[in-house]
């Protein structure tokens, strides 16, 4: 029996709807890969932590990591053409743009000491220190992935970001990198998002 969107139930713990004698999640719209046997308790604080991460890193799926990445680029863009320059912007566009520029950085980087915290189990200094807190998720999400490469891939991903601001002025292809770091954080968060709650599983029992 189908079940619509409208007499869902609510997130929770529910027996396992595969007929495993386990408890599964159910995050209010699909099943995830959190379990736990039968017999053991549920707590309500670790469903609450464990959605807390995976919207968490939602938020930085669709909203975070796209506002830190344009944020700097435009900001980088306006300073290149800043009033005085070689090929200046409108003092007024210049103004208006920067401060959408940092606007976004710091939401984004808002967004990102959230999914920090929520990585860690805690907040850590490194929360509140912006490009640090960007840096510490991508190595925390790769580590969750049991990724090996994510030494290199910090490495490869902050030579491109000081190559872009360092050179955006004199060479604006260099963009490019800017596109492929942001391209991969996206990747590998919303595949870490797939691992804890996998998309395109419904509801296939009621709990």
């Amino acid at each position: 029996m189908s079940i619509s969107p409208t007499n869902s139930p609510p997130a929770g713990w529910y027996p396992d709807p595969g007929g495993q004698r386990q408890w599964r999640v159910w995050t209010g719209t699909t099943w995830s890969e959190l379990t736990k046997p039968y017999g053991e308790p549920v707590s309500t604080s670790s469903l609450v932590e464990s959605l807390g991460l995976i919207n968490a890193l939602n938020l930085l799926v669709r909203f975070g990591i796209v506002a830190v990445f344009s944020g700097l680029g435009l900001v980088v863009s306006v300073l290149a053409h800043w009033p005085g320059t070689r090929h200046p912007t409108p003092l007024w566009f210049a103004e208006s743009a920067s401060d959408l520029g940092v606007g976004l950085l710091v939401a984004g980087s808002i967004l990102f000491a959230f999914a920090l915290r929520e990585l860690k189990g805690r907040w850590t200094p490194l929360a509140f220190v912006p490009a640090i807190n960007i840096f510490a998720v991508e190595v925390l999400v790769s580590e969750r992935l049991s990724a090996r490469s994510a030494t290199r891939r910090v490495i490869a991903d902050v030579v491109l970001l000081a190559l872009f601001v360092i050179g955006a002025h004199s060479a604006p292809w260099l963009a490019v990198g800017l596109a492929v770091v942001t391209l991969g954080q996206l990747q590998w968060t919303a595949a870490l998002v797939d691992e804890l709650c996998p998309p395109g599983e419904v509801l296939r029992a009621t709990p």
